[in-house]
């Protein structure tokens, strides 16, 4: 454990001059950062102003329009497998598998992502997320706010260095905020976070502020 904790301290992340362009419209310009493990971001701004955008670009689902992203440990910079290995995203548009239990749908991310992880080991991940005695039933009797723990499950199945949350506490009540505010400390401490939203007290995540289109 300590050991991949200091690994995950020597990640970086690195966003050069990006910009985005839709349409002929500019989404952003001129973003410039670097995080360290250990850091944190919160990145704000208006409706349209790019922030869901800047983390689908950090993960590599879209192209910037001109910059790049650089993600390296160690010093040395992470080619596209590695970098994959390092993300986990929860988000909105995230989706799972209404067709699937809770345990189906982390079996089957975990193959996608070629993990070999013990089935044991996966029902205590869904249950530390508040859904314990949920991991057999279909993820269409789940509501929202069940939805979005097992989002966290997800993204943490793999143990990511750079956690990335698009509107963190979206469906949840008290006991699922207290439930993120446990993942963002932990990561905060262990690796990197980045986190888009407008909701003042998940700004109070981020140790740096991001604020776009102003």
């Amino acid at each position: 454990m300590a050991e991949r904790r200091e690994r995950r301290q020597m990640l970086s992340l690195v966003l050069e001059n990006l910009s985005k362009v839709y349409n002929r419209r500019q989404v952003f310009a001129g973003v410039n950062l670097a995080l360290e493990g250990g850091q944190s971001l919160a990145v704000t701004g208006r409706n349209g102003s790019g922030k869901t955008t800047l983390l689908r670009i950090i993960c590599g689902f879209i192209r910037p329009t001109t910059g790049g992203v650089k993600i390296a440990e160690g010093g040395r910079t992470l080619g596209p497998d590695e970098r994959r290995r390092q993300l986990g995203l929860v988000a909105p548009d995230l989706a799972l598998y209404d067709e699937l239990t809770a345990l189906e749908n982390l079996q089957f991310f975990a193959r996608v992502r070629g993990l070999r992880v013990p089935e044991r080991e996966l029902v205590e991940l869904i249950e530390s997320t508040g859904l314990a005695g949920r991991a057999e039933d279909l993820v269409s009797s789940f509501s929202s706010g069940m939805k979005q723990r097992l989002k966290y499950a997800f993204a943490l199945l793999h143990k990511p260095g750079i956690l990335l949350l698009d509107e963190p506490t979206s469906n949840l009540d008290e006991a699922g905020i207290a439930l993120v505010d446990r993942i963002v400390s932990r990561q905060k401490r262990d690796g990197i976070l980045i986190l888009a939203t407008n909701e003042a007290r998940e700004v109070q995540y981020g140790d740096q502020v991001l604020r776009l289109g102003v």
